[in-house]
């Protein structure tokens, strides 16, 4: 291995947004994830949506009128 152009690789103390709180080695000494395997829908088995920044909002917002995908009248009336 060449010297001096690898990272160093420390213990870091990992915080999730649940709470959660744990050890491992990575290459910073702290790490903030949003998700973990504690609070994952895929490992709790429990459905809960991951809302990042109001995309579900903006989702049921857009497509919840009648208008979306509907085509249009123009005033004139073809013969």
């Amino acid at each position: 291995m060449k010297k001096n152009i690898h990272p160093k690789y420390v213990e870091s103390n990992v915080t999730c947004g649940c709470g959660n709180k744990f050890t491992t080695r990575a290459t910073k000494p702290e790490l903030k994830v949003d998700i973990c395997s504690a609070c994952h829908p895929f490992y709790t088995g429990k459905l809960k949506f991951v809302d990042t920044a109001g995309r579900i909002e903006k989702f049921k917002n857009k497509f919840s009128g009648t208008s979306y995908g509907t085509k249009k009248k123009s005033g004139k009336t073809e013969e």
